[in-house]
């Protein structure tokens, strides 16, 4: 090798060594910030525009539509009326990341025409569930079933790129209140196609202790959406004990917590506020007030900025 041949050599090892400690000493790239949206259900007393001007007075950074009976768009007519409510939503800044549906499976009447509606308007999460276990059938065998119907469903929802978020909720003979039996149907099918959105009230009301914070861990690559809501035990006039919604901050389930254990995923969302305590009926998505309108933005608007604080403090 000549000594013009080693000069280079040389160089080009420096410029090597200097792009790499360049490359070192660069910050890693910032996680982006998780948007918050609303959950439709708790504003079906607006409608477009108007729903569209409270979101976004609110503070949201989106929307979660509900696509549902008696929603803000019913399925039968999702293709003639989501586009309009989606641009007009989108006209105020607001995303639209998810809508709610009524979706079972695959057979679900409209399921398809849900489906590529929310495609063509680059829609793609949607909210799913509602199976229920069989007390008298063996629990075994039940899972069994159930696997060819999300595996029919992960299939249509890879042919229009969208991925259906099974919600959880607690109770007796609810699949996916343990979020385990969700696990054993998921852990063979893709996650861009099939997941969970992870309701964390339902979860703690689940497993108070140490269940909630297991049945969060298990959901992996497969946790799509997060719903956000708080509750209490307390008695009911008959004096039985019941979970009771409560504003966010007010109960006993461990957001600051939880959003640690967030940060430490790759999750990027979607992430549901859900107003299910008293609050004049819109907790319960009716479309007629009896309380002011103004006390029940004034009460979201409360629940919105505790969680955006809560998220600030987890660096979400």
């Amino acid at each position: 090798m000549s000594a013009k041949d080693t000069d280079r050599l040389s160089i080009s090892r420096r410029a090597l060594l200097a792009t790499g400690a360049l490359l070192l000493s660069r910050p890693a790239k910032a996680k982006a910030k998780l948007k918050v949206s609303v959950f439709s259900k708790h504003l079906q007393f607006v409608q477009g525009e108007e729903l569209a001007t409270a979101a976004a007075g609110l503070g949201f950074d989106g929307v979660d539509i509900t696509l549902r009976k008696g929603g803000h768009v019913e399925p039968a007519s999702v293709a003639k009326d989501l586009p309009p409510l989606v641009a007009t939503l989108r006209k105020h800044g607001l995303e639209v990341p998810m809508v709610s549906t009524d979706i079972a499976d695959a057979d679900t009447p409209f399921a398809e025409e849900i489906l590529k509606a929310c495609a063509a308007l680059g829609i793609r999460n949607y909210r799913f569930g509602a199976f229920k276990w069989d007390a008298g059938k063996p629990y075994e065998a039940q899972l069994e079933s159930m696997k060819p119907r999300l595996a029919k469903l992960a299939a249509l929802n890879a042919r229009y790129q969208l991925c259906a978020m099974y919600h959880t909720h607690s109770g007796v003979g609810v699949v996916g209140a343990s979020i385990w039996d969700l696990w054993y149907l998921m852990r063979e099918l893709d996650p861009k196609a099939v997941g969970v959105n992870f309701d964390v009230a339902h979860a703690v009301i689940e497993g108070g202790l140490g269940g909630w914070i297991d049945s969060f861990k298990i959901t992996g690559d497969h946790l799509r959406g997060i719903a956000v809501k708080d509750f209490a035990w307390g008695k009911d006039a008959k004096g039985a004990y019941q979970a009771q919604w409560k504003p966010i901050g007010e109960g006993m389930v461990k957001l600051p917590e939880f959003f640690d254990m967030v940060a430490q995923t790759a999750f990027e969302g979607p992430l549901q506020i859900h107003f299910e305590y008293p609050l004049g009926g819109a907790n319960n998505g009716s479309r007629t007030l009896t309380i002011p309108k103004e006390d029940v933005l004034a009460a979201m608007k409360k629940d919105l900025e505790h969680v955006r604080g809560m998220l600030a403090k987890a660096g979400l």
